[in-house]
């Protein structure tokens, strides 16, 4: 059965700054067995980079070039070492706590990095 969270405002839901960005580059995590690191291109001169726990469904390479979509305006925080500026968004097929199957959401076709999601 799907459990669904509580209801929040919009005014919450608005809060969340969603974007496309594009992996640049995509490589293992240096110390973590589950952790991709990614460099994006977010519209931004610098760019930024996101640790994403989905080692177990995509090889680096799989990534690479391809849009998705992020929350933009998490904290940055460090996560095993690595300086994590955002999250990726995928869907997760759970089977109890574990998750069994993850899909990376992606624009079905090209815009510009750093697009506003609403």
């Amino acid at each position: 059965m799907t459990e669904f969270l509580p209801q929040i405002a919009y005014d919450d839901f608005a809060k969340l700054d969603l974007r496309v960005v594009t992996v640049t580059k995509a490589e293992l995590h240096p110390d973590a067995d589950r952790l991709l690191k990614l460099q994006i291109d977010d519209g931004t001169a610098d760019g930024r980079q996101i640790c994403a726990g989905m080692k177990a469904w995509y090889a680096p390479e799989d990534l690479e070039g391809t849009q998705v979509i992020i929350v933009a305006n998490l904290e940055p925080r460090k996560i095993r070492g690595e300086i994590s500026e955002g999250m990726v968004i995928a869907a997760t097929k759970r089977d109890g706590d574990d998750a069994e199957d993850v899909a990376v959401l992606r624009c079905d076709r090209k815009m510009p990095s750093g697009s506003k999601v609403s």
